[in-house]
Parts: structure tokens; C-alpha cells; sequence
């Protein structure tokens, strides 16, 4: 792959179609975005609770340098509305987190979770048919045996490709408040999921317990000073995970040090600068996504306003930590009476760990090349990125003068907020969340 940060100003370009609806519902809003571990599969959760994976077409054979654009492979609705009648409290159907297993036949698996019931799916494909049962006819109906004079043998028919998904597991009844996080071991045999107080470990195999492996609630409640943001489990060594604070600070652990892992290995913090004290602070601090490199020797953790990469070696501070939108620190008072400084943006990494993205408000989201300190910001919208167009970098404007293509900090909109994105394991492909729409943009020297 060649060099990409000498393209990061000008590189993606979004496919033949924007998936989206002209007139949204509140359940079309996308929830989450997830590619599978080769790529050749996306997954979307939205707050209506459905699920719906992407697919990429073959190479064709006229322009076998380019790869196809992604089109729906299936749909599903993985979660419905409840009510919990003990608490009077009803529970969203809203996806929160979606994670994919490695593949290891021809059906495909995935995690699902809304706030309380995580769920396993198996989505496969049918292109044939039974025919010739003995003690059926053909619309499925029972025979009278009496009639039956001759055994036959069943066949199996072509027929159109059907994608089925089907409940394979529903882990439920293990989580007090909302589930924020799910995480699949390495070893592929167990999965851990977070609320705001606990985590729990599950296998893959056992629905009805899991094992409590974090628990931070207090005896007195009133003395709860933080809650769990976070936590995902280390790329390559199984018995290691991460989990973040709304204090700003991470804390790694290890399972073979003991069973509850209430006492950490490390703790990462970076000491604030008290010049910079606000009422806000702590607000703006809370770490909203925390992500381990594909390495595993590095670990991304995304506040309001910065990225931070922390060496796991280096507790004291962050090796490297980037601005995402720095003119908001002046807005903080108002982003806090409409409630936009509670948001939770989520960061990712590229398939070498050599870039990082997040997004903003207005529909921009950053990158970050980590090797030469460049970044840009782009914009994810329908009036500037019709198909096949290179997308242009964009710059905001927090006083004086104004250029032509740059956007006063007063004008951002920000009700339009790219929370969640997904990369590609091994390409240059971004997939990003803009409210009901899913924009997927491809490296334009691919």
C-alpha cells in the first residue's frame, strides 16, 4: 500500500449510493458501525433496534483493479422494546455495540447488544430447497398415511439465495445498568460486557451465568464518585483488558492476578494542568471509547476535545495526544445547557495503526497520521459528496477574518454529529455513521 498520509487531504470518495431515508425517524439513527474481520462485511445497529449488514461485491471482471461497492446483504431486527415491571423502567431497543466473530465456516456470527441483552447471531445463506418428503406434500401440509404407498428419497431444488439470520445465544439478566461496551477474547471462547459499574466475562456457550470480573459500585451509592465508560479486551493476550473512567483514567488488568479484578495492573493518567481548570473539567475529561492497537502495544482513548495514545509501558502520560476540535473549549457553556458536551464520539484505528480517526460536529470527522503529526478534517454530507468526488478538506474559522472555504465556529451545526465510524482491517475504506446516514468512502489510488 503506498504511502497514505501523502493522501489524507484528498483520498475518499463515497460510493454510488448514500444509504439513507429522506424523512428520518428517531429509531432510523444509526447506532453503531462495525466491518468484519476481513472487511468483505459491515454491520450498522440503529436505534430502532435492526441490524443491517453490508456486503462487498466481487471484482468485476471489467475493472478487475476496482472493488465493488457495498450493498445490503441482510436485514434484521435483533432487539425489541421491553419493560421491566419491577423498576417501572422501559428498556430501549436501541443497538449499542455490535462485534463480529472470526469466521470459521460459511455462516457468519455476531454480537448484539442493547442496554441489558446481549445476543448472538448466526446469519447464513440458503440457495436449495428439500423437495419429496413422504409424510408432507409440498406446501408443508401432513399427508394421511393411509395414502402414502411408495417411500421417496428427497431432493434438493436450486432456489433463490435467501440470507437468514438466526438467535443462536441471548445472554440477559446479568446487568443492573446499561451495557456500553461487549468485547471478544482472543480465544474466541468468551466475551465480556460492561455497564457503568461492572463487567462481566460470559462463554460463548453458557447463557444462563457469567463471572464478574470488575466491580466498582460502592456499599454507599451516594459515595460514587465514577463509573465504567469503556472496556475492551487486549488484541492478542486473553487473559488482559482495559477499561476507562468517567474520571479520565484507564486501568488495565490482568485475570491471572485474581478472579475479580478489583485491583489493577497499571493505571493511566494524565495529570491536569490546573491553569486549565474549569467547571467543565471533569465533564470533558470522562473518556468516552478506548480502543488497544491491532498490535496490542498501544492503547487510543477519545475525551470531548482529544485523542490520547498511551504506550503501555508509560503510564504517567499520553505519548501522543491530538486536538480534535480545540475552538470548542469557548462554546463549552452552551454545548452544556443543550447537552451536546454528554456526547460519546468513539475513535478508531487503521489496519497498521498508522492513523486515527474520529469524528465532530457539522458532519466533519478528523484523521490523524501518527507518523508525520498531519491531519485533516472531512465532511460527510450529501451536498459535498455526490459519488465518485474527492472530498475536500475542511477548515473552521474561530475568529477574524473568514476565507472562502472555511466555516465560522459560530455557524457549526450541531445537531449533526458523527459518533461512530468503522474502518477497514487492511484498507482504506471508512465507513461513517451521520445521524440515518451511512457514508463509505474507498482510498481514491485503490
Amino acid at each position: 500500500m503506498k504511502c497514505f498520509s501523502r493522501y489524507l487531504p484528498y483520498i475518499f470518495r463515497p460510493p454510488n449510493t448514500i444509504l439513507s431515508c429522506s424523512c428520518h425517524t428517531e429509531a432510523d439513527i444509526i447506532s453503531t458501525v462495525e466491518f468484519n474481520h476481513t472487511g468483505e462485511l459491515l454491520a450498522t445497529g440503529d436505534k430502532g433496534g435492526r441490524v443491517v449488514i453490508f456486503q462487498r461485491e466481487q471484482e468485476s471482471k471489467n475493472q478487475p483493479h476496482r472493488r465493488g461497492e457495498y450493498n445490503v446483504y441482510s436485514t434484521f431486527q435483533s432487539h425489541e422494546p421491553e419493560f421491566d415491571y419491577l423498576k417501572s423502567l422501559e428498556i430501549e431497543e436501541k443497538i449499542n455495540k455490535i462485534r463480529w466473530l472470526p469466521q470459521q465456516n460459511a455462516a457468519y456470527f455476531l454480537l448484539s447488544t442493547n442496554d441489558k441483552t446481549v445476543k448472538l447471531w448466526k446469519v447464513s445463506e440458503r440457495d436449495k430447497r428439500p423437495e419429496g418428503y413422504n409424510l408432507k406434500d409440498e406446501d408443508g401440509r401432513l399427508r394421511d398415511p393411509s395414502m402414502i404407498t411408495m417411500l421417496r428419497v428427497p431432493v434438493l431444488r436450486p432456489m433463490d439465495l435467501m440470507v437468514e439470520a438466526t438467535p443462536r445465544r441471548v445472554f440477559a439478566n446479568a446487568h443492573t445498568y446499561h451495557i456500553n461496551s461487549i468485547s471478544v477474547n482472543s480465544d474466541y471462547e468468551t466475551y465480556m460486557s460492561a455497564d457503568d459499574l461492572r463487567i462481566n466475562l460470559w462463554n460463548f456457550e453458557i447463557t444462563n451465568q457469567s463471572f464478574n470480573i470488575v466491580d466498582i459500585k460502592p456499599a454507599n451509592m451516594e459515595e460514587l464518585t465514577e463509573v465504567i465508560t469503556a472496556a475492551e479486551f487486549h488484541p492478542h493476550h486473553c487473559n488482559t483488558f482495559v477499561y476507562s473512567s468517567s474520571k479520565g483514567t484507564i486501568r488495565l488488568c490482568d485475570m491471572r492476578a485474581s478472579a475479580l479484578c478489583d485491583r489493577h495492573s497499571k493505571f493511566f493518567e494524565e495529570p491536569e494542568d490546573p491553569s486549565n481548570r474549569s467547571f467543565f473539567s471533569e465533564i470533558i475529561s470522562s473518556i468516552s471509547d478506548v480502543k488497544f492497537s491491532h498490535s496490542g502495544r498501544y492503547i487510543m482513548t477519545r475525551d470531548y476535545l482529544t485523542i490520547k495514545v498511551w504506550d503501555l509501558n508509560m503510564e504517567n502520560r499520553p505519548i501522543e495526544t491530538y486536538q480534535v476540535h480545540d475552538y470548542l473549549r469557548s462554546k463549552l457553556c452552551s454545548l452544556y445547557e443543550n447537552d451536546c458536551i454528554f456526547d460519546k464520539f468513539e475513535c478508531v484505528w487503521n489496519g497498521s495503526d498508522s492513523v486515527i480517526m474520529t469524528g465532530s460536529y457539522n458532519n466533519f470527522f478528523r484523521m490523524f497520521d501518527r507518523n508525520t503529526k498531519r491531519d485533516v478534517t472531512l465532511e460527510a454530507s450529501r451536498e459535498n459528496s455526490k459519488p465518485r468526488a474527492i472530498l475536500k478538506p475542511r477548515k473552521v474559522c474561530v475568529g477574524g477574518k473568514r476565507r472562502k472555504d472555511e466555516i465560522s465556529v459560530d455557524s457549526l451545526d450541531f445537531s449533526k454529529k458523527i459518533l461512530h465510524t468503522a474502518w477497514h482491517p487492511s484498507e482504506n475504506i471508512i465507513a461513517v455513521a451521520a445521524t440515518n446516514n451511512l457514508y463509505i468512502f474507498q482510498d481514491k489510488v485503490n
